[in-house]
């Protein structure tokens, strides 16, 4: 089967890209600044470290994406001060969620900050924390990061999952870009990012399973690459076998958007593949890329695909 020699392709190049501009995801001197931009800082090494854990979860320890992801999560744990930034974020901004929500990819790898967490700890048992007003699927961010990072969960995932547009069965008509990445991160923060498939309510898998194909079919031919990878990754995050007909489709229209130098734009760019996009416009996309290669190919190799032996072994260490 094509899908998954394809799809190793597309995981390596990605790879290689991410470690080749790992300086990108540096934290700089604005990263504790009073009016720093945390979507430039935090969020793109929150998002590096994310990655790394699930391409490790999904690898053998020997595969070379397994190497180099493991090589990126301790550069990203090093910028943090091996969890010691942290704690001033804690300090400056102890009601913000966002620093528990990159803190939490850190420790579901093992590594710990044991201060920041008694200073967290400390914060999530007020009542301002328990009561402060979010989108459903943030909710199901802070709920995850909670139970990742050892901390009480302060509420329950299946109220925060009934609240979400997801969760509503909705007209598939209304299906646009800020649902569709509303409901992807439902399913990441439900599924532990890919873990546990099972987690999913039987309701839910079916729609998704039924409506998945002709949302992605949408988002390719509108060439907003981005999306479709985190949908990609939804249909690797589903309990069942996975749906090998889409798999093979999508990954095939979605390889001419990756460039020589193995970045995805977010959106457009089909056929440019010498022309390299600047570092916001791709990293998110490249790093999707690389999270769903990863379900994939683990999902495929789970239902025993002929090709598993393109799944397993390398096809060159990337970075």
């Amino acid at each position: 089967m094509q899908t998954a020699h394809e799809v190793r392709r597309l995981a390596e190049a990605a790879l290689t890209w991410v470690s080749t501009h790992r300086d990108g995801f540096a934290l700089g001197d604005d990263a504790l600044a009073e009016h720093g931009n945390v979507n430039t800082t935090w969020k793109p090494l929150g998002e590096l470290a994310q990655v790394c854990v699930c391409a490790r979860r999904h690898t053998d320890p020997a595969d070379p994406l397994h190497v180099t992801a493991s090589d990126l999560l301790s550069f990203a744990w090093q910028q943090t001060g091996r969890g010691a930034l942290f704690v001033e974020l804690q300090r400056l901004e102890p009601f913000a969620t966002y620093p528990l929500e990159v803190y939490a990819a850190f420790a579901s790898a093992g590594l710990r900050h044991a201060g920041y967490e008694r200073a967290t700890a400390t914060v999530a048992r007020t009542r301002g924390w328990h009561v402060t007003e979010q989108e459903p699927n943030r909710r199901m961010s802070v709920l995850n990061s909670e139970r990742r990072s050892g901390i009480p969960q302060h509420g329950q995932m299946g109220p925060a999952l009934d609240r979400t547009w997801l969760a509503g069965l909705p007209e598939p008509w209304t299906f646009e870009l800020a649902a569709g990445y509303t409901l992807t991160h439902v399913i990441f923060h439900l599924t532990d990012w890919g873990l546990t498939p099972q987690a999913v309510p039987p309701p839910v898998a079916a729609y998704l399973r039924h409506w998945l194909a002709p949302w992605l079919d949408t988002c390719l031919e509108d060439e907003q690459w981005d999306l479709s990878c985190e949908l990609l990754a939804v249909a690797s995050s589903l309990p069942g076998p996975p749906d090998r007909a889409l798999l093979q489709e999508a990954w095939t229209r979605l390889s001419p958007a990756q460039g020589d130098s193995g970045a995805v734009p977010e959106v457009g760019g089909r056929g440019g593949r010498t022309a390299e996009p600047a570092f916001l416009d791709c990293y998110h996309s490249t790093l999707m890329t690389v999270f769903a290669t990863v379900l994939t190919l683990d999902r495929l190799r789970e239902d025993g695909v002929e090709a598993a032996v393109d799944v397993a072994g390398g096809q060159g260490a990337p970075g």
